[in-house]
């Protein structure tokens, strides 16, 4: 089956730990478009924080997408016109406020392209540094709250963190999304929303088939997309039960997974 589409994780699948992507991994990526294939860059990050791979990577000359948020938002790279996008409310996102103080966890979300946080904490400077946006510390957070926002994160240790998501999975079942991206990200975004359902849209939108589709990432939040694609691939750092759930595993991002994928399954080296 000739594939149209492969839909990329950023962090600790496309990218290194150095936050770059490899010359292999690129010019692999760039070949794959030059034969007619759609890149797509899915990943929990902020659009903004995203834009400097797309471009990397030439999505816009080849008619790529970004599907930010974790699939709350999708935005044509040729055009930037945000094509899909859905919010929060702002009355959730004080509730969730509200469980983070009862819970001890902290929590941030985006104001006008800035992170704004209860209380400075070192897994808030994670995420300033993976996206390069200004972080804004406001004790009054439901005060800087006033409109709807695309995502919450709930922040913590990772064992506590996830002693968090059980408490609160009944409280937010059926009424929003929750994954953990990493280990000390507790993600919220609205109602069925998560990187499988902003894909399905896109493909849909594009008429590409589930099966010609291949995914590729390396956390729980990629796990509905890696279940959609025809072909989905978990990195081998990614844990063992998100390498259940695939049809493949590849080498880490460290030993080029995403390039030594797409030769195997694209290119047929």
């Amino acid at each position: 089956m000739p594939y149209k589409m492969v839909v990329l994780d950023l962090d600790d699948t496309l990218l290194r730990e150095d936050l770059t992507i490899s010359d292999r991994t690129r010019d692999s990526l760039l070949r794959a478009q030059r034969e007619g294939i759609t890149v797509v860059l899915a990943s929990g990050r902020p659009t903004g924080a995203i834009w400097r791979y797309a471009r990397e990577l030439e999505l816009a000359q080849h008619g790529g997408y970004i599907l930010s948020f974790n699939g709350a938002v999708v935005t044509e790279c040729a055009t930037e016109h945000v094509v899909f996008q859905r919010a929060l409310s702002k009355d959730i996102i004080h509730e969730l406020f509200d469980h983070s103080v009862e819970h001890g966890a902290q929590i941030l979300s985006y104001v006008d392209g800035q992170i704004v946080t209860a209380q400075a904490n070192e897994w808030a400077d994670i995420e300033q540094k993976l996206t390069g946006m200004e972080i804004v510390e406001r004790p009054d957070f439901k005060g800087a709250i006033v409109q709807d926002a695309i995502k919450v994160i709930l922040l913590q240790e990772p064992a506590y963190l996830k002693t968090v998501s059980e408490k609160l999975r009944p409280v937010v079942q059926d009424r929003m999304n929750m994954v953990i991206s990493k280990p000390f990200f507790l993600e919220f975004t609205d109602k069925g929303i998560d990187k499988r359902f902003s894909l399905a849209q896109l493909c849909e939108k594009l008429e590409i088939l589930p099966r010609e589709v291949i995914a590729i990432g390396d956390s729980y939040n990629d796990v509905g997309m890696i279940r959609f694609a025809g072909l989905g691939i978990c990195m081998k750092n990614g844990p063992q039960d998100v390498r259940a759930v695939a049809d493949h595993v590849t080498e880490s991002n460290m030993e080029d997974g995403v390039a030594i994928a797409l030769e195997k399954f694209v290119f047929g080296a």
